[in-house]
Protein backbone atom coordinates (compact mmCIF):
# COMPACT_ATOMS: atom_id res chain seq x y z
CA UNK A 1 0.00 0.00 0.00
CA UNK A 2 1.35 3.06 -0.98
CA UNK A 3 1.84 6.32 1.29
CA UNK A 4 2.17 9.81 -0.15
CA UNK A 5 3.93 12.27 2.06
CA UNK A 6 3.56 15.92 1.33
CA UNK A 7 6.15 18.23 3.15
CA UNK A 8 5.35 21.85 3.61
CA UNK A 9 8.34 24.04 4.71
CA UNK A 10 7.41 27.33 6.34
CA UNK A 11 8.86 30.50 7.35
CA UNK A 12 6.87 33.24 8.72
CA UNK A 13 3.99 32.33 5.64
CA UNK A 14 0.79 32.83 7.90
CA UNK A 15 -1.20 34.88 5.00
CA UNK A 16 -1.51 31.46 2.82
CA UNK A 17 -0.37 28.50 5.08
CA UNK A 18 -4.03 27.42 5.56
CA UNK A 19 -4.92 27.77 1.89
CA UNK A 20 -2.10 25.73 0.61
CA UNK A 21 -3.00 23.09 3.46
CA UNK A 22 -6.56 22.68 2.11
CA UNK A 23 -5.60 22.43 -1.26
CA UNK A 24 -3.20 19.69 -0.79
CA UNK A 25 -6.09 18.53 1.82
CA UNK A 26 -8.38 18.10 -1.64
CA UNK A 27 -6.23 15.86 -3.49
CA UNK A 28 -7.33 12.82 -1.73
CA UNK A 29 -9.59 11.26 -3.50
CA UNK A 30 -7.52 12.18 -6.93
CA UNK A 31 -4.75 10.16 -5.19
CA UNK A 32 -6.59 7.27 -4.01
CA UNK A 33 -7.70 7.31 -7.70
CA UNK A 34 -3.98 6.26 -9.05
CA UNK A 35 -3.61 3.57 -6.53
CA UNK A 36 -2.40 5.84 -3.37
CA UNK A 37 -5.02 5.29 -0.54
CA UNK A 38 -2.76 7.01 2.15
CA UNK A 39 -2.01 11.04 2.62
CA UNK A 40 0.69 12.45 4.81
CA UNK A 41 0.79 16.06 5.28
CA UNK A 42 3.93 17.83 7.26
CA UNK A 43 4.14 21.22 7.72
CA UNK A 44 7.88 22.47 9.26
CA UNK A 45 7.91 25.79 10.61
CA UNK A 46 11.18 26.91 10.07
CA UNK A 47 11.25 29.48 13.17
CA UNK A 48 8.76 31.64 12.25
CA UNK A 49 7.23 34.86 14.25
CA UNK A 50 4.52 35.14 13.10
CA UNK A 51 0.91 33.28 12.83
CA UNK A 52 2.11 30.42 11.25
CA UNK A 53 2.32 27.69 13.73
CA UNK A 54 -0.94 28.93 14.89
CA UNK A 55 -3.00 28.98 11.61
CA UNK A 56 -1.52 25.65 10.37
CA UNK A 57 -2.30 24.06 13.92
CA UNK A 58 -6.00 25.08 12.55
CA UNK A 59 -6.38 22.52 10.41
CA UNK A 60 -6.92 18.84 10.79
CA UNK A 61 -4.59 16.13 8.91
CA UNK A 62 -1.62 17.69 9.03
CA UNK A 63 1.10 16.74 11.46
CA UNK A 64 3.24 20.22 13.07
CA UNK A 65 6.98 20.20 12.87
CA UNK A 66 8.94 23.16 14.24
CA UNK A 67 12.91 24.54 14.26
CA UNK A 68 12.78 26.80 17.04
CA UNK A 69 15.56 29.00 15.45
CA UNK A 70 15.36 29.69 11.44
CA UNK A 71 17.92 27.63 9.83
CA UNK A 72 16.93 27.56 6.38
CA UNK A 73 14.39 26.34 3.61
CA UNK A 74 16.84 23.12 2.93
CA UNK A 75 16.76 22.52 6.51
CA UNK A 76 13.06 22.48 7.01
CA UNK A 77 12.76 20.05 3.80
CA UNK A 78 15.22 17.93 4.95
CA UNK A 79 13.80 17.45 8.63
CA UNK A 80 10.75 16.75 6.77
CA UNK A 81 12.26 14.02 4.50
CA UNK A 82 13.49 12.90 7.56
CA UNK A 83 10.29 12.31 9.43
CA UNK A 84 8.36 11.32 6.07
CA UNK A 85 6.64 7.88 6.07
CA UNK A 86 5.44 7.78 2.75
CA UNK A 87 7.31 5.89 -0.27
CA UNK A 88 6.78 8.77 -2.11
CA UNK A 89 7.86 12.06 -0.96
CA UNK A 90 6.52 15.27 -2.31
CA UNK A 91 7.39 19.36 -1.19
CA UNK A 92 5.93 22.28 -2.34
CA UNK A 93 6.02 25.94 -0.98
CA UNK A 94 3.22 26.97 1.67
CA UNK A 95 2.96 30.69 -0.51
CA UNK A 96 1.03 29.83 -3.14
CA UNK A 97 2.95 29.47 -6.18
CA UNK A 98 2.38 26.19 -7.04
CA UNK A 99 -0.70 23.78 -7.44
CA UNK A 100 -0.62 20.71 -5.78
CA UNK A 101 -3.62 19.66 -8.07
CA UNK A 102 -0.91 18.71 -10.23
CA UNK A 103 0.54 16.47 -7.34
CA UNK A 104 -1.42 13.49 -8.90
CA UNK A 105 -0.08 13.52 -12.22
CA UNK A 106 3.80 13.96 -10.55
CA UNK A 107 2.84 11.14 -8.50
CA UNK A 108 1.35 9.05 -11.68
CA UNK A 109 4.81 9.43 -13.66
CA UNK A 110 6.60 8.02 -10.26
CA UNK A 111 4.22 5.23 -10.32
CA UNK A 112 5.37 4.55 -13.93
CA UNK A 113 9.04 4.66 -13.07
CA UNK A 114 10.67 7.52 -12.88
CA UNK A 115 12.56 8.38 -9.49
CA UNK A 116 12.16 11.77 -8.90
CA UNK A 117 9.51 14.12 -10.73
CA UNK A 118 10.07 17.69 -11.02
CA UNK A 119 7.21 20.05 -11.63
CA UNK A 120 8.51 22.02 -14.49
CA UNK A 121 7.49 26.07 -15.03
CA UNK A 122 9.08 26.47 -17.81
CA UNK A 123 7.84 23.71 -19.86
CA UNK A 124 5.15 25.80 -21.75
CA UNK A 125 2.22 25.72 -18.64
CA UNK A 126 0.65 29.16 -17.80
CA UNK A 127 3.42 31.16 -15.96
CA UNK A 128 3.33 34.28 -13.77
CA UNK A 129 7.01 33.88 -13.12
CA UNK A 130 8.77 37.45 -12.63
CA UNK A 131 10.82 38.07 -15.91
CA UNK A 132 13.95 38.75 -13.76
CA UNK A 133 13.37 34.66 -12.03
CA UNK A 134 12.41 33.41 -15.36
CA UNK A 135 15.52 34.45 -17.10
CA UNK A 136 17.55 33.32 -14.27
CA UNK A 137 15.90 29.83 -14.17
CA UNK A 138 16.62 29.61 -18.03
CA UNK A 139 20.04 29.96 -17.41
CA UNK A 140 20.61 27.40 -14.58
CA UNK A 141 18.79 24.72 -16.26
CA UNK A 142 20.72 25.41 -19.57
CA UNK A 143 23.85 25.61 -17.89
CA UNK A 144 23.01 22.25 -15.60
CA UNK A 145 21.59 21.14 -19.18
CA UNK A 146 25.17 21.32 -20.45
CA UNK A 147 27.51 21.19 -17.57
CA UNK A 148 25.42 17.04 -17.02
CA UNK A 149 24.89 16.10 -20.74
CA UNK A 150 20.88 15.55 -20.08
CA UNK A 151 18.16 18.15 -20.55
CA UNK A 152 16.41 20.19 -17.81
CA UNK A 153 13.73 22.62 -18.66
CA UNK A 154 13.43 23.73 -14.59
CA UNK A 155 16.48 23.10 -11.82
CA UNK A 156 15.29 24.93 -9.37
CA UNK A 157 11.49 23.71 -8.80
CA UNK A 158 10.53 23.76 -5.73
CA UNK A 159 7.22 21.11 -6.48
CA UNK A 160 8.75 17.40 -7.15
CA UNK A 161 8.13 14.10 -5.90
CA UNK A 162 10.53 11.56 -5.44
CA UNK A 163 10.96 7.82 -4.24
CA UNK A 164 11.99 7.29 -0.71
CA UNK A 165 14.91 4.87 -1.94
CA UNK A 166 16.81 7.64 -3.89
CA UNK A 167 17.25 10.26 -0.85
CA UNK A 168 20.38 8.21 -0.08
CA UNK A 169 21.68 9.02 -3.56
CA UNK A 170 20.91 12.84 -3.48
CA UNK A 171 21.90 13.46 0.10
CA UNK A 172 23.89 15.53 1.75
CA UNK A 173 21.81 18.28 0.40
CA UNK A 174 22.05 22.25 1.60
CA UNK A 175 20.08 24.16 4.07
CA UNK A 176 19.27 27.19 2.24
CA UNK A 177 17.29 27.69 -0.93
CA UNK A 178 20.06 26.06 -3.18
CA UNK A 179 18.42 22.90 -2.05
CA UNK A 180 16.67 22.24 -5.23
CA UNK A 181 19.54 22.98 -7.98
CA UNK A 182 21.34 20.30 -6.10
CA UNK A 183 19.14 18.12 -5.69
CA UNK A 184 18.67 18.06 -9.65
CA UNK A 185 22.34 18.02 -10.17
CA UNK A 186 23.12 15.27 -8.09
CA UNK A 187 20.33 13.02 -9.05
CA UNK A 188 21.94 13.30 -12.77
CA UNK A 189 25.13 12.77 -12.03
CA UNK A 190 23.79 9.83 -9.89
CA UNK A 191 22.07 8.04 -12.68
CA UNK A 192 18.60 9.09 -10.77
CA UNK A 193 15.77 8.49 -13.37
CA UNK A 194 14.23 11.94 -13.75
CA UNK A 195 10.75 13.65 -15.33
CA UNK A 196 9.45 15.94 -15.55
CA UNK A 197 5.71 17.36 -15.59
CA UNK A 198 4.89 20.97 -16.83
CA UNK A 199 2.89 22.99 -14.29
CA UNK A 200 1.38 26.32 -14.15
CA UNK A 201 3.38 29.07 -11.59
CA UNK A 202 1.35 32.05 -9.60
CA UNK A 203 2.49 35.19 -8.10
CA UNK A 204 2.92 34.23 -4.06
CA UNK A 205 1.53 35.51 -1.34
CA UNK A 206 3.72 38.44 0.74
CA UNK A 207 7.14 38.88 0.49
CA UNK A 208 9.61 37.04 -1.61
CA UNK A 209 12.40 35.83 0.55
CA UNK A 210 14.13 34.77 -2.72
CA UNK A 211 17.03 37.75 -3.50
CA UNK A 212 17.76 37.49 -7.32
CA UNK A 213 21.25 38.28 -6.78
CA UNK A 214 22.65 36.58 -3.82
CA UNK A 215 20.37 33.37 -4.32
CA UNK A 216 21.63 33.24 -8.32
CA UNK A 217 24.89 33.21 -7.42
CA UNK A 218 24.56 30.78 -4.55
CA UNK A 219 22.70 28.69 -6.88
CA UNK A 220 25.52 29.06 -9.69
CA UNK A 221 28.53 28.19 -6.86
CA UNK A 222 26.24 25.14 -5.52
CA UNK A 223 25.61 23.77 -9.02
CA UNK A 224 29.19 23.75 -10.35
CA UNK A 225 30.66 22.65 -7.14
CA UNK A 226 27.99 19.87 -6.91
CA UNK A 227 29.40 18.87 -11.24
CA UNK A 228 33.30 18.93 -9.66
CA UNK A 229 32.38 16.37 -6.72
CA UNK A 230 31.09 14.23 -9.45
CA UNK A 231 33.04 15.00 -12.84
CA UNK A 232 35.43 17.70 -12.49
CA UNK A 233 36.71 17.62 -15.81
CA UNK A 234 33.93 18.80 -17.17
CA UNK A 235 34.37 22.23 -15.86
CA UNK A 236 37.74 22.55 -15.77
CA UNK A 237 38.17 20.75 -18.85
CA UNK A 238 36.25 23.23 -20.18
CA UNK A 239 37.85 26.44 -18.88
CA UNK A 240 41.03 24.73 -20.04
CA UNK A 241 39.85 24.70 -23.79
CA UNK A 242 39.11 27.89 -23.16
CA UNK A 243 42.58 29.27 -22.28
CA UNK A 244 44.13 26.88 -25.13
CA UNK A 245 41.53 28.73 -27.78
CA UNK A 246 41.82 32.70 -26.65
CA UNK A 247 45.90 31.44 -26.51
CA UNK A 248 45.56 30.30 -30.32
CA UNK A 249 43.51 33.40 -31.15
CA UNK A 250 46.15 35.72 -29.85
CA UNK A 251 49.35 33.56 -31.61
CA UNK A 252 47.06 33.45 -35.14
CA UNK A 253 46.76 37.41 -34.48
CA UNK A 254 50.21 37.53 -34.07
CA UNK A 255 51.48 35.25 -36.67
CA UNK A 256 48.67 37.42 -39.47
CA UNK A 257 51.03 40.48 -38.17
CA UNK A 258 54.41 39.01 -38.71
CA UNK A 259 53.30 38.13 -42.20
CA UNK A 260 51.92 41.91 -42.78
CA UNK A 261 55.23 43.08 -42.12
CA UNK A 262 54.57 44.17 -38.33
CA UNK A 263 58.08 43.32 -36.48
CA UNK A 264 57.84 45.48 -33.50
CA UNK A 265 55.46 44.37 -31.72
CA UNK A 266 54.80 47.95 -29.65
CA UNK A 267 53.22 47.57 -25.79
CA UNK A 268 50.07 46.24 -26.75
CA UNK A 269 51.62 43.45 -28.80
CA UNK A 270 53.56 42.34 -25.96
CA UNK A 271 50.51 42.45 -23.62
CA UNK A 272 49.44 39.97 -26.00
CA UNK A 273 52.43 37.68 -26.22
CA UNK A 274 51.75 37.57 -22.45
CA UNK A 275 47.92 37.00 -22.37
CA UNK A 276 48.30 34.61 -24.96
CA UNK A 277 51.23 32.38 -23.02
CA UNK A 278 49.35 32.70 -19.83
CA UNK A 279 46.37 31.81 -21.64
CA UNK A 280 48.34 28.61 -22.90
CA UNK A 281 50.18 27.32 -19.64
CA UNK A 282 46.98 28.29 -17.52
CA UNK A 283 44.26 26.17 -20.14
CA UNK A 284 46.57 23.22 -19.66
CA UNK A 285 47.39 23.08 -16.34
CA UNK A 286 43.44 23.35 -15.75
CA UNK A 287 42.23 20.71 -18.27
CA UNK A 288 45.30 18.10 -16.69
CA UNK A 289 43.76 19.18 -13.29
CA UNK A 290 40.75 18.06 -14.14
CA UNK A 291 41.60 14.62 -15.82
CA UNK A 292 43.38 13.61 -13.04
CA UNK A 293 40.52 15.03 -10.36
CA UNK A 294 38.25 12.84 -12.36
CA UNK A 295 40.49 9.94 -11.10
CA UNK A 296 40.30 11.07 -7.37
CA UNK A 297 36.16 11.02 -7.44
CA UNK A 298 36.40 7.64 -9.23
CA UNK A 299 38.40 6.09 -6.93
CA UNK A 300 36.37 7.67 -3.93
CA UNK A 301 33.02 6.66 -5.63
CA UNK A 302 34.04 3.09 -6.54
CA UNK A 303 33.37 3.47 -9.70
CA UNK A 304 34.95 3.70 -13.01
CA UNK A 305 36.39 6.84 -14.54
CA UNK A 306 34.24 9.42 -16.14
CA UNK A 307 34.63 10.52 -19.75
CA UNK A 308 32.99 13.68 -18.51
CA UNK A 309 34.52 16.14 -21.07
CA UNK A 310 32.08 15.32 -24.00
CA UNK A 311 30.46 12.05 -22.82
CA UNK A 312 33.42 9.94 -24.22
CA UNK A 313 36.58 9.62 -25.08
CA UNK A 314 38.38 11.08 -28.26
CA UNK A 315 41.60 9.40 -27.63
CA UNK A 316 42.46 5.36 -26.92
CA UNK A 317 43.38 4.69 -24.65
CA UNK A 318 42.36 8.35 -23.29
CA UNK A 319 44.47 11.36 -23.42
CA UNK A 320 45.22 11.87 -19.52
CA UNK A 321 47.76 8.63 -20.08
CA UNK A 322 49.66 10.35 -23.16
CA UNK A 323 50.71 13.15 -20.24
CA UNK A 324 53.89 11.43 -20.19
CA UNK A 325 55.48 12.07 -23.16
CA UNK A 326 53.77 14.99 -23.99
CA UNK A 327 55.54 16.43 -20.87
CA UNK A 328 58.47 15.12 -21.95
CA UNK A 329 58.22 16.25 -25.27
CA UNK A 330 57.21 19.78 -24.16
CA UNK A 331 60.20 20.23 -21.29
CA UNK A 332 62.65 18.81 -23.90
CA UNK A 333 61.61 21.55 -26.49
CA UNK A 334 61.70 23.87 -23.75
CA UNK A 335 65.36 23.20 -23.06
CA UNK A 336 66.90 23.26 -26.73
CA UNK A 337 64.71 26.75 -26.99
CA UNK A 338 66.72 27.75 -24.25
CA UNK A 339 70.54 26.62 -25.46
CA UNK A 340 69.67 27.61 -28.79
CA UNK A 341 68.61 30.96 -27.47
CA UNK A 342 71.69 31.38 -24.90
CA UNK A 343 74.31 30.09 -27.85
CA UNK A 344 72.96 32.58 -30.30
CA UNK A 345 73.34 35.44 -27.56
CA UNK A 346 76.94 34.11 -26.51
CA UNK A 347 77.97 34.42 -29.71
CA UNK A 348 76.75 38.12 -29.72
CA UNK A 349 73.09 38.40 -30.99
CA UNK A 350 71.10 41.42 -29.43
CA UNK A 351 68.83 39.84 -26.24
CA UNK A 352 65.86 41.66 -27.82
CA UNK A 353 66.11 39.17 -30.18
CA UNK A 354 65.87 36.48 -27.60
CA UNK A 355 64.04 37.16 -24.59
CA UNK A 356 61.10 36.24 -26.25
CA UNK A 357 62.59 32.29 -27.06
CA UNK A 358 64.08 32.32 -23.56
CA UNK A 359 60.57 33.21 -21.89
CA UNK A 360 58.83 30.63 -24.40
CA UNK A 361 61.51 28.12 -23.39
CA UNK A 362 60.68 28.76 -19.85
CA UNK A 363 57.17 28.22 -20.08
CA UNK A 364 57.49 24.95 -22.33
CA UNK A 365 59.82 23.52 -19.66
CA UNK A 366 57.25 24.10 -16.99
CA UNK A 367 54.31 22.87 -19.08
CA UNK A 368 56.31 19.96 -19.29
CA UNK A 369 56.67 19.58 -15.93
CA UNK A 370 53.19 20.00 -14.63
CA UNK A 371 52.07 17.35 -17.53
CA UNK A 372 54.76 15.02 -16.25
CA UNK A 373 53.48 15.46 -12.61
CA UNK A 374 49.48 14.65 -13.31
CA UNK A 375 50.67 11.52 -15.01
CA UNK A 376 52.62 10.31 -12.39
CA UNK A 377 49.48 10.97 -10.29
CA UNK A 378 47.37 9.20 -12.72
CA UNK A 379 49.78 6.45 -13.01
CA UNK A 380 49.23 5.83 -9.43
CA UNK A 381 45.76 6.61 -9.06
CA UNK A 382 44.62 4.37 -11.95
CA UNK A 383 46.53 1.38 -10.20
CA UNK A 384 45.07 2.12 -6.88
CA UNK A 385 41.07 2.02 -8.49
CA UNK A 386 42.06 -1.34 -10.94
CA UNK A 387 42.95 -2.58 -6.44
CA UNK A 388 40.22 -1.07 -5.18
CA UNK A 389 37.74 -2.88 -8.16
CA UNK A 390 39.51 -6.19 -7.66
CA UNK A 391 38.77 -5.59 -3.71
CA UNK A 392 35.08 -5.43 -4.41
CA UNK A 393 34.60 -8.75 -6.93
CA UNK A 394 35.86 -12.64 -5.60
CA UNK A 395 39.24 -12.64 -6.21
CA UNK A 396 39.38 -16.59 -7.71
CA UNK A 397 36.42 -16.32 -9.81
CA UNK A 398 38.16 -13.08 -11.46
CA UNK A 399 41.82 -14.86 -11.76
CA UNK A 400 40.39 -18.10 -13.25
CA UNK A 401 37.84 -15.99 -16.05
Amino acid sequence: MTTFTVVIPAYNEEDGIQDILRRVLSIREPLRGIGIPDLEILVVDDGSADQTVERAATVEGVELLRHPQNRGYGAALKTGFCRAKGDLIGFLDADGTYPPEHFPELCARALEGADLVIGSRMAGAESKMPFTRRLGNFFFANLLSVLARQRVTDSASGMRVFRREIMAKIFPLPDGLNLTPVMSTRAIHEGVKMSEVPIPYEERLGRSKLSVVWDGSLFLQSMLWTVMTYNPVRILGILGLVGIGLSGVVAVGLLTARLQGIVNLGPWGVAALFAAQLFAVAGISLFALGATFNYLVSLFYRQPVRQGLLGRPLFHPPLETHFGWMGLTAGLAGLAIAIVSLALGLRGWPIERLWLYLLGGALSVLVGLQLTIYWILIRVLGELSQREALANVDFASSVSS
